[in-house]
């Protein structure tokens, strides 16, 4: 005797059973920009771990290049390519200065939750805090070149106002000291540098799928390629 049960024996009906184009419904919904993890080497990657695109970036925040990338793409490359899981994007520090790892270090305290949101804050107020911690560096650099490293670091970030812009994205004053001591956390992101191909030509830097973009250090020279890599 052959046994049958139907779909509404069971309680299903067709309309209950996922569909190859449901699942990719739910997948468009979800909006990877808040999405953040962390690579082997201590780099961050914003968006979808299985984007067809991945885009390495090599960063300082004490580049101006930068600071102009990060405002001119955030609509378009954040907004919509990471958003829609089409594209990822890898930030992976190059220090380039004693400010510029300062500012790295603060960026990082709050772990993959606030990294984002941090170093688009970092880049976008970085004419006034670089400005700041030049003029501070200019008029304390003798007396501060005593201190242990980590208190040098301390009043460096303190002195440029990067402690401000940490306490405003919710670090404390006990998060923001434990950051700028941890020497195995600064020796990560110092090693970003170290490890960074001979090729990079400066900052921004960028990488396409494993590709070098060289030549290009602007959002409209970048979003071609993109669009032909397959970001949407």
């Amino acid at each position: 005797m052959r046994l049958f049960l139907s779909l509404a024996a069971l309680g299903l009906s067709l309309s209950a059973v996922p569909t190859t184009a449901d699942a990719a419904q739910a997948q468009r919904k979800v909006d990877w920009t808040s999405h953040v993890t962390q690579t082997p080497a201590g780099a961050y990657v914003i968006g979808n771990p299985n984007a067809r695109v991945k885009l390495v970036e090599y960063v300082s925040y004490t580049c101006p290049h930068c600071a102009d990338f990060s405002t001119r793409s955030a609509a378009v490359l954040k907004g919509q390519m990471v958003r829609s899981g089409s594209t990822s994007i890898e930030l992976r520090h190059f220090i380039r200065d004693r400010l510029d790892l300062a500012a790295a270090l603060v960026a990082r305290c709050g772990g993959a939750a606030k990294f984002a949101g941090l170093s688009d804050t970092i880049f976008a107020q970085q004419r006034d805090w670089l400005k700041r911690g030049m003029e501070f560096d200019e008029a304390n650099g003798q007396r501060i070149a005593a201190y242990p490293a980590a208190a040098q670091m301390r009043a460096e970030v303190d002195g440029a106002g990067l402690t401000a812009i940490g306490k405003a994205a919710g670090l404390t004053d006990a998060q923001i000291t434990a950051c700028l001591s941890d020497r195995a956390a600064t020796d990560r992101v110092i090693a970003l540098t170290t490890s960074a191909p001979a090729t990079i030509e400066g900052t921004p830097g960028f990488f396409i799928n494993g590709k070098q973009a060289m030549g290009v250090f602007t959002w409209e020279a970048l979003l071609p390629l993109l669009r032909a890599a397959g970001a949407r």
